[in-house]
């Protein structure tokens, strides 16, 4: 099955994004520190997977739990006034998910149904990071981000 856990680059690791900007507005990095390690780690459940918007990419939803959802307003709120946020990502827009793989043909979702039909996986987010898609470059938010 197609699968984003054969790009073994260390900036692709599984992330779940809450905002999206060009240039972080001036203080927002300390801001955004001090709420993910104030709310990390944060308890999570998986859901379903699916298909976003009907087409790609094959994600595996993340059940919105009120601590979540409000540490992505809060997010959003230090964000507040930065260049290029993306409104896919705005609070009562946003799907919380996992990306699966971004190419899959239906038997590959299917597949992928059938293996997490029977069990809705709990974990904890435990870290919090920044991606620069310019440069291809991780930095660590408040709570380090492991390296495995």
């Amino acid at each position: 099955m197609p699968s984003l856990a054969r790009n073994t680059h260390p900036t692709n690791r599984p992330h779940l994004t809450l905002a999206s900007v060009d240039e972080f507005p001036p203080g927002a990095q300390a801001r955004l520190a001090a709420l993910v390690d104030a709310a990390l780690p944060l308890p999570v459940r998986l859901d379903r997977i699916t298909v976003l918007d009907g087409s790609a990419p094959l994600v595996w939803l993340v059940r919105p739990s009120p601590a979540l959802t409000a540490l992505h307003a809060a997010v959003w709120d230090a964000l507040a006034g930065a260049d290029g946020l993306l409104p896919w990502h705005a609070p009562g827009r946003w799907i919380p998910h996992l990306s699966l793989a971004l190419r899959f043909r239906d038997a590959d979702r299917r597949r992928a149904r059938a293996v997490a039909a029977a069990d809705r996986p709990t974990g904890a987010f435990v870290a919090a990071r920044s991606y620069d898609g310019a440069d291809r470059t991780v930095t660590a938010l408040g709570r380090a981000v492991p390296d495995t």
